[in-house]
This record gives C-alpha cells, sequence and structure tokens, in this order.
C-alpha cells in the first residue's frame, strides 16, 4: 500500500500546489488512468488531445436551454479534466515529459472554454434576442488566458522553490529565448513561438518578481539556499487560495451552478468581473511578496 501511495505522490507535480477538489477527486482518478495506461502505447499527448476533443464537446451541448443536454456536458467536461490530469500524471511517471505537452496541456483548457464561450454566447443571444452576448464571451475568452497564464506562472515557480527537479519547466525568458532559436525551422518552433509570446506576457507583468529573480541568480546562481526557498513557498502557500480559484475548479463549480439554475448570463459577470479582480489582488499581493526578498 505504501508503495501505491509512494507511486501516487510521484505522479503529483505537488501537494502544496494542488486545490482541494482536485486532491480529493480529480487527482486519485486520474492516477488510476494513468495506472491503466502506463503500459501501453498511449503517450501523455495523445490523452491530451483526447481531453481537448472531449472538452470542446461539452462546449457544443451547453448551447441547449435543457437540462439534459447541460448534465451530458457537466460529465464531458469533468471526464475531459480527468484526462488532463491523467496526462500530466502519466508523463511524470514514465518520463514522457516534453516541451510539446506542456504547451498542448495549456492548450487544452484554452479551447475547453473557447468551446464553452462560444456555447453560453450563442444560448444566451437566442434567448435574450441580442448578439452583445459574443462580446462577454470574447472578454471572457481574453481574460481567461490572461488569468490561465499568470496561475500557470505562479505554480510552476512555486514548484521551482521546491526543488529544481519539481520546477523544471520554470524558464526564464532568455531559456526561452535560445531555446527557440537554436530550433530547426519547421511547425514545431512556429508554435514554440507561442509559446515564446506566452512567457513574454508572464515577464512584463510581473516586474517585482523579475527582479527578485535576477537578485537571486546574480548572489546565488542556480543554487538558492534552502532557507529562502522555504521562505518563499510559505509566503506563496498563503496566495494559493486566491490563485486557486483562477482553475479549473475555480470556474467549473460556478459554471455548474448557473447550469442547473438557468442565469448562465451570470458566468460571463463572474468571469470578467470577480476574477479579474482576483487576478489584480493576487499579483498585486505576490509582486509585495517578492519584493521582501529582494
Amino acid at each position: 500500500m505504501s508503495e501505491l501511495n509512494e507511486k501516487y505522490e510521484a505522479s503529483l507535480k505537488s501537494i502544496e500546489t494542488e486545490n482541494f477538489i482536485d486532491r480529493i477527486f480529480y487527482r486519485p482518478i486520474g492516477f488510476h488512468v494513468t495506472c491503466l495506461l502506463l503500459h501501453t502505447r498511449i503517450t501523455p499527448n495523445i490523452v491530451t488531445l483526447i481531453s481537448i476533443v472531449i472538452g470542446a464537446s461539452a462546449g457544443y451541448l451547453f448551447h441547449y436551454p435543457d437540462i439534459i443536454s447541460n448534465v451530458y456536458g457537466i460529465i464531458l467536461l469533468v471526464s475531459a479534466n480527468i484526462l488532463d490530469c491523467a496526462d500530466g500524471q502519466l508523463a511524470r511517471l514514465s518520463g514522457q515529459k516534453s516541451a510539446i505537452g506542456r504547451i498542448l496541456d495549456g492548450f487544452a483548457g484554452d479551447v475547453w472554454f473557447t468551446s464553452i464561450y462560444i456555447g453560453l454566447a450563442y444560448r444566451l443571444s437566442h434567448e435574450y434576442g441580442t448578439n452583445w452576448f459574443y462580446a462577454a464571451a470574447v472578454v471572457s475568452g481574453l481574460s481567461h488566458l490572461v488569468q490561465a497564464n499568470i496561475t500557470d506562472y505562479y505554480k510552476t515557480l512555486h514548484l521551482y522553490f521546491i526543488s529544481k527537479e519539481k520546477g523544471s519547466e520554470f524558464q526564464t525568458i532568455e531559456q526561452v529565448r535560445a531555446r527557440h532559436k537554436a530550433m530547426k525551422p519547421g511547425l514545431y518552433k512556429v508554435f514554440y513561438l507561442l509559446y515564446r509570446l506566452y512567457t513574454l506576457i508572464q515577464v512584463m507583468a510581473t516586474p517585482s518578481l523579475q527582479q527578485m529573480l535576477r537578485s537571486l541568480y546574480a548572489k546565488y546562481g542556480d543554487d538558492i539556499p534552502q532557507d529562502i526557498r522555504i521562505a518563499f513557498r510559505e509566503k506563496s502557500c498563503r496566495l494559493m487560495k486566491y490563485i486557486n480559484l483562477m482553475t479549473f475548479n475555480g470556474r467549473s463549480v460556478i459554471l455548474f451552478i448557473v447550469l442547473f439554475t438557468g442565469y448562465v448570463w451570470i458566468y460571463f459577470v463572474y468571469e470578467i468581473i470577480f476574477l479579474n479582480a482576483i487576478l489584480a489582488f493576487a499579483m498585486a499581493k505576490h509582486e509585495r511578496m517578492c519584493t521582501t526578498f529582494l
């Protein structure tokens, strides 16, 4: 039993960055799916692609106003997120982690929610007789991209302060540029350019964090002392409750509630006003936190 627990722990990025619903529901189920796939030819990227198709199908079902279609959509979206958990767990246990896998993993959620925003806008435009809800869908989509981008950056940074192994996915903009420049011309290089732009947004949005990193690198190189790592993680953990609101679970719980109540327009309000306010608050707190390490 202890061996199975160790295997489960090894399949996770870190307990510190996992939110409550992931810990009790998505990750355990994802681990069982991973165990079934571990000795097959199915790769993490194939699992991700399947999750993209399933998640996008959920958005299509949400455009119907009847509860049965919406319940089917919820089941599909939950299933997609289980597979999204499983692809990462499979990558860690099988050693098949890759840059393209990381990009695909982030892309999956964007596709799901793009489909969802379009589905909800279509439904509301027919319900209320106006196309303005498509504008709300566009604003929600852009808000989602920024929120997901910064959330991913903070969580990956936290992993880096646990250990260099856990935070191996964390890269500076200089490292990303160098890797992109060294790539041979082709589709993969074009695809990686999007990741370069993704990283650039993270850097530009976090000046105090970048100053902190430059200071630590100048003083310690890549061997940041353990006491600094622990101190950073303690402060970072206090912000996780706000950061986790901008993850899949923070969105999906509200989405499922509004689908059952029928007031689906509330979701756009939640995304555009509430989550953007949380983003601004979390970023301000995180930037102030980083200045304490200068």
